[in-house]
């Protein structure tokens, strides 16, 4: 606990870091108490209130079929979060298992990673989106199976690259001449060392996923209708742009928000933990 208290107090020291964390508090808090925060739902459909402009009642404004905006962007926060840290979360911790295995592995099993990270790697993100939905059809599971996939090779590159270095360190060849167990040396004297970057990292990509999932679902690829998403709100906006313009607002504005907080949080996460890369910049 003192120790999150004085990793709180080095970020709100930053400018950057403090609007970062305060951004990402506010996203995350109006995501958790949206049913606190409106009395609306975010599917209900009222046509007599449709393009309603901003007001005391609607406070982004409705959509062209009466739904409450500001309801539709706080559960659309909601999405957005879940599927940003649970695909991030997966794709973290398989791509930290398969970047061991290749770096600490024999040369002919990291080859074999690497040309499978290179395969995955190589497709476009919307084409393998197309891809499971063709199969699967447009749902929740098949944004994050996209996400999932298209962010492992990069993680598993990452914790390879550190692996090779420290496999050869002085205290991995301790342990290993002391009769230590493959699983040992990677999860007790590697894994330790190379899991801080990476986390960094993950924070940074969240935005990333977030506007993959927002993306898709401008597309028509991902979460489905009547579900509130940022970007079907962003959809919807585009559709309706000569009618009302608000619903643009509301549906791009929480992007670049959550997009900013995300990412001045994890440039001054990296500063904290390595002033070496501050004082190069």
């Amino acid at each position: 606990m003192a120790g999150a208290k004085r990793l709180v107090r080095r970020i709100l020291r930053e400018p950057l870091g403090a609007i970062g964390l305060t951004l990402v508090v506010l996203v995350v808090l109006s995501a958790l108490l949206a049913n606190v925060l409106t009395g609306y739902s975010p599917t209900k459909l009222v046509p007599a209130d449709r393009f309603a402009p901003a007001s005391f009642q609607h406070l982004l404004g409705t959509d062209h079929l009466g739904r409450d905006l500001f309801s539709r962007v706080l559960h659309g926060g909601r999405i957005a979060l879940a599927i940003a840290l649970g695909a991030t979360g997966v794709s973290l911790v398989i791509g930290i298992v398969l970047g061991l295995i290749a770096g600490y592995g024999p040369r002919w099993l990291d080859s074999l990673l690497l040309l499978m990270f290179d395969a995955v790697k190589s497709f476009p993100t919307v084409m393998l989106a197309l891809t499971l939905v063709t199969i699967t059809g447009p749902s929740l599971l098949a944004v994050v199976v996209v996400v999932v996939l298209v962010s492992i090779p990069g993680y598993a590159r990452i914790i390879r690259t550190q692996t090779l270095v420290l496999k050869s360190a002085e205290h991995v060849m301790a342990a290993r001449s002391m009769g230590a167990g493959t699983g040992r040396i990677l999860f007790v004297h590697i894994l330790p060392n190379v899991v801080g970057p990476i986390l960094i990292l993950a924070s940074m990509d969240i935005p990333v996923v977030i506007a993959i999932e927002a993306g898709l679902s401008f597309l028509g690829l991902g979460v489905r209708p009547p579900t509130p998403s940022w970007g079907s709100i962003l959809n919807d906006g585009f559709v309706n742009i000569r009618d009302s313009y608000w619903i643009v607002i509301a549906g791009g504005l929480p992007i670049v928000l959550t997009t900013l907080g995300f990412t001045f949080l994890g440039e001054t996460l990296r500063d904290v933990f390595d002033p070496r890369l501050k004082a190069r910049a």
